[in-house]
């Protein structure tokens, strides 16, 4: 039997309505803070302009919370450059807290970066920022608000990742050199994934048959290792590195393609607030989103002391996740050369929502949502897009080079 070392991602399981049911029953994650933490010395930014638009001291939370949907990963890059070099680590919380630190200045307040996933017991970003109000951001894909909009609903400030990284995968060698999906698929191989909407996509444009879909896939490299026919499921952002140059038993190229080429439209992990919380800290998010804009730019352009940060996280808070410096480098080149990090195609600004593509998302997706059980018709009928995100904040001066 192989024995291999489960570094894959498996966040995908846990998109929309999937994850909203692991919250029912689970307590809140704050608490009192813990003896366990570790300092990382560093030397102090100065302060922000009194007043100017890197000064939050006066209209955010003394601490500044921020929730991610999994464990600490290049693709989060943006939150983890904000976190200043005097941070702290809680290894029993799992959550690292510092001097908010934008473009170079002391903004006047904390940033507490919070992982998902298995550090907060699989429950959905939603339901995290529901049960505990100190949680001011949280990164809530598209599919996930419409499921939640109902009971928990959020509004998106502004995106990080214009398009998923989510992909699907596939040996070159089984599949006759196949490029794309399509061409992979077409032997009839089992898609391999750990969620039904990705499936239910590609079914309903012919792509695959109801006898393709298996929704077996538990994060772990042994069937694609052992059985190279099938396709299944992974990030481009983390799988091609990985399989090839950490996986001895692969040790080779895999084929892929992106599932956002294929009508998987959502905006992956952009930044949201509470419904209830967007006027009360309307003033914070005014300065604070363009702050995230540029943060994400800035970590792309320079990631090398935010990646050793992230791997840092991951090692301390040791939960059997796995990331490698190669891992966080291979992320952010796949994030600009995909172009899974770019300007908004319609209107040219980086982290502005785009009407079109939200009803759009909206109009595609909850007929999947609705069949696998996560949406009622009801809920369904009463959701108005413009209600799930806003461009309010949003500065319209920055964009990549």
């Amino acid at each position: 039997m192989l024995t291999l070392t489960p570094t894959v991602h498996l966040r995908s399981a846990l998109t929309a309505g999937a994850a909203i049911l692991l919250a029912i029953g689970l307590a809140a994650c704050s608490s009192e803070p813990t003896t366990d933490a570790s300092a990382a010395p560093g030397e102090s930014a100065p302060a922000a302009e009194a007043g100017g638009p890197l000064d939050l001291s006066e209209v955010c939370p003394a601490t500044v919370v921020m929730q991610q949907d999994w464990q600490p990963e290049a693709e989060h890059g943006a939150m983890y450059a904000l976190v200043g070099d005097d941070y702290t680590v809680d290894t029993e919380m799992k959550t690292v807290t510092g001097t908010l630190v934008a473009q170079g200045v002391d903004t006047g307040v904390d940033v507490e970066v919070r992982p998902g996933g298995p550090n907060v017991n699989f429950q959905p970003v939603t339901a995290l920022m529901y049960l505990d109000t100190d949680i001011l951001i949280g990164a809530v894909n598209t599919d996930a608000a419409i499921v939640a909009a109902a009971d928990q609903p959020t509004v998106a400030v502004t995106s990080q990742l214009t398009w998923s990284p989510q992909i699907l995968m596939w040996d070159p060698e089984s599949h006759d050199g196949a490029e794309t999906i399509e061409e992979a698929a077409a032997d009839g191989a089992p898609v391999v994934t750990s969620g039904d909407i990705i499936p239910a996509l590609l079914e309903s444009q012919g792509m695959i048959d109801q006898s393709q879909i298996d929704l077996s896939y538990e994060g772990t490299p042994q069937r694609f290792v052992s059985d190279p026919s099938i396709l299944q499921q992974g990030f481009a952002t983390a799988e091609p590195y990985i399989y090839e140059n950490e996986i001895p038993e692969w040790g080779k190229p895999v084929g892929y393609q992106l599932i956002s080429d294929v009508g998987y439209s959502i905006y992956p992990e952009p930044l949201a607030v509470r419904a209830d919380a967007v006027e009360e800290y309307s003033d914070c998010l005014a300065k604070l989103v363009p702050i995230m804009q540029q943060s994400q730019l800035d970590y792309l352009n320079d990631p090398a002391e935010t990646n050793d940060l992230i791997v840092d996280l991951v090692e301390q808070y040791d939960t059997g996740w796995t990331y490698s410096t190669g891992v966080a480098d291979f992320s952010v080149q796949q994030q600009v050369e995909l172009g899974i990090v770019q300007n908004d195609p319609a209107s040219g600004v980086f982290g502005q929502f785009d009407p079109e593509r939200m009803q759009s998302i909206l109009d595609d997706f909850v007929p999947f949502l609705i069949e696998s059980g996560s949406l009622t018709q009801t809920d369904a009928d009463a959701i108005d897009i413009d209600s799930l995100y806003t461009n309010e904040f949003v500065d319209t001066s920055i964009s990549m080079d």
